[in-house]
């Protein structure tokens, strides 16, 4: 599937090769990783609080609510539009889920990545699973 034939709630990411560029090496990593998603740097600050709310909520046992969308826009300084294309571009990614209208944090970001490693190292590669 070509990128421009994605459906509307794919999310696209920014990969790098360089050593120097790895998002664990940063030392902002979550804003590093917004910053791979998003192509202004405005946009990639607001997703690091926004996500940063999320766990916040979702640690403290008071998940934060889908219909609080109003205020979370005013804390953010965002209006609809924008507050509503980023939050999708972060579900799109599997960052974070919608449950019984609560935002949590979601683990489908990271199985998408360990399963698109696992591939190019053993069928790409030919190298043992074992050894990733």
């Amino acid at each position: 599937m070509k990128v421009k034939d994605a459906p509307k709630s794919a999310t696209s990411i920014i990969v790098r090769s360089a050593s120097n560029a790895r998002i664990s090496q940063s030392k902002m990593p979550m804003l590093e990783l917004m910053r791979r998603i998003f192509r202004k740097e405005e946009v990639a600050l607001k997703a690091v609080k926004f996500l940063t709310l999320v766990e916040e909520r979702q640690k403290s046992g008071k998940p934060l609510k889908v219909e609080e969308w109003e205020e979370v826009m005013e804390e953010l300084g965002m209006v609809r539009s924008s507050f509503y294309s980023m939050r999708n571009k972060l579900i799109g990614a599997g960052m974070i889920s919608i449950r019984n209208g609560e935002y949590h944090l979601s683990g489908a970001f990271s199985k998408d990545l360990v399963d698109m490693a696992r591939w190019w190292w053993v069928v790409v590669l030919g190298y043992d699973p074992e050894s990733l």
